[in-house]
């Protein structure tokens, strides 16, 4: 989650680029399916943002194409949405952000009636759409994209230095620049291609296809990401970026950064091969293709984990690694947030404290406070709090809380003593393997928790989970 200084400036201009319709072992609650977290007629109950989302139809694809003009910050588009009912539908829902307007809407080929209103756009196809028959909807739309109202400030598309753009959309932010079905757990394959004007450069999530002169003094950038990913991960970054790549780690590793800044990233995120090798020998083999961070001319309160491409500010880089617990806490999402994904927002916890749990681990591995050390630290810092926080639950507007990530991490901690360091890297690692590419939820973990343990965690894990009351760390072994 992050807000961003945000600015106005000048821009540049940007011939219409041609946009086509035209394709080119333990039973638990959750399901590891690919690319989608959750089988069609499954039971799906009401989540922490229920206006977003729809439950009849499960996505495969998308294929979104965006043409942007920076004179106006003008957006012309087209996304075709492949999907799967899960139940006999008459019409369909995406989240979009009404300030975009859309100009047409095809299914399976076919025109089909729309209406836009309140952040959502329903279409009637003309047939109704059955299970077992994947559908295609291509919905045409332009305008001048923005980011969208949330409980946590204004997220989604925005603009950084000079023609910039800049997409940070948990947990809510994705229907500001595309349709979709904006759950945690309706996870899709992604392809994005984004013209702009030459000398501008464009990252995106997956790898780079390539980029090639578009109409006019334009180039268009296509990028392909095969593995799952929920919608509010998707990104298109749009600035003047100097690429560069790592070695060493298990897979490889791309960065792009403001050119001028290229110095302080080699330094401030130059051990993200070893933190890779690191968290692949205690979590497993990294989920995705490719990896790699992007840091945007704009400041950001908070990095952003971004799937294949984490996203930074200018005040991440200082060139002393100041913010390297971040660099270490958005890779680690990579595991847990983003090839594990949530069921629902209420388990949010299984996201953050395990990457910030990820940072105590690095810091551990490194040379700094050890994770003991950290968790007892923290957990001082909780009980001098007066106002005590249920993390498993923790409400809608407190995803972000501060306590849900140190919380989160003295859970780990507690767990980790109580188990001992074999069986507890066995269970992340086999929580990693077990969910991989799908979603899973609180009560996914405990149970296979008790079964790595062979005896009762639930009574320890609810009272960090659920008990507003603190509970202390469990005694260190001897």
């Amino acid at each position: 989650m992050c807000s961003w200084t945000r600015r106005t400036f000048v821009t540049g201009a940007l011939s219409t680029a041609a946009l086509s319709l035209a394709a080119d072992g333990v039973p638990t609650s959750g399901t590891a399916r690919r690319g989608a977290g959750r089988g069609p007629g499954a039971p799906v109950a009401a989540g922490y943002f229920p206006a977003h989302g729809d439950p009849g139809y499960d996505v495969a694809h998308y294929d979104i194409r965006l043409a942007y003009r920076p004179r106006g910050r003008a957006l012309d588009a087209v996304t075709r949405v492949t999907a799967s009912p899960a139940e006999p539908l008459e019409r369909v829902a995406f989240d979009l952000a009404s300030r975009l307007d859309v100009t047409g809407v095809e299914v399976n080929g076919a025109p089909a009636r729309f209406r836009h209103r309140h952040g959502k756009l329903r279409l009637s196809p003309a047939a109704p759409l059955l299970p077992g028959e994947p559908f295609t909807a291509a919905v045409r739309y332009r305008g001048r994209p923005g980011p969208v109202r949330s409980p946590f400030g204004a997220i989604g598309w925005d603009y950084t230095q000079g023609s910039g753009v800049i997409v940070a959309s948990q947990p809510l932010g994705a229907p500001s620049w595309f349709p979709c079905n904006d759950r945690p757990d309706d996870k899709a394959a992604y392809r994005i291609t984004a013209t702009v004007p030459e000398g501008l450069h464009v990252v995106a999530n997956g790898v780079l296809q390539g980029h090639s002169p578009g109409p006019g003094p334009t180039r268009t950038w296509t990028y392909d990401h095969a593995l799952p990913m929920a919608s509010y991960l998707a990104q298109v970054q749009i600035g003047q970026f100097a690429f560069s790549r790592q070695h060493g780690g298990p897979v490889p590793l791309r960065n792009a950064c403001p050119p001028h800044l290229t110095e302080h990233f080699a330094h401030d995120f130059g051990r993200q091969p070893q933190m890779m090798t690191l968290f692949s020998r205690l979590f497993g083999p990294y989920p995705f293709e490719v990896y790699g961070s992007v840091v945007v001319d704009a400041e950001l309160d908070e990095p952003v984990e971004n799937q294949t491409y984490a996203l930074f500010g200018t005040n991440h880089l200082d060139g002393r690694r100041t913010s390297e617990h971040l660099v270490a806490h958005e890779l680690v999402h990579h595991w847990f947030g983003n090839s594990v994904s949530l069921t629902d927002w209420r388990h949010i916890w299984l996201n953050e404290g395990f990457a910030t749990y990820g940072e105590w681990l690095w810091s551990e591995h490194s040379g700094g406070p050890g994770a003991r050390e950290l968790a007892a630290s923290n957990w001082s810092d909780l009980a001098d709090d007066a106002q005590r926080m249920r993390i498993g639950a923790p409400g809608p507007s407190h995803l972000f809380d501060d306590r849900v990530y140190s919380r989160g991490a003295c859970t780990l901690q507690a767990l980790r003593t109580t188990l001992g360091d074999a069986t507890f890297f066995a269970l992340l690692r086999n929580w990693a393997l077990r969910y991989r590419h799908g979603s899973a939820g609180t009560e996914d973990f405990i149970a296979l928790a008790e079964h790595h343990s062979r005896r009762p965690l639930r009574s320890l894990l609810h009272a960090w989970l659920y008990d507003r009351r603190l509970p202390p760390l469990p005694p260190e072994r001897v």
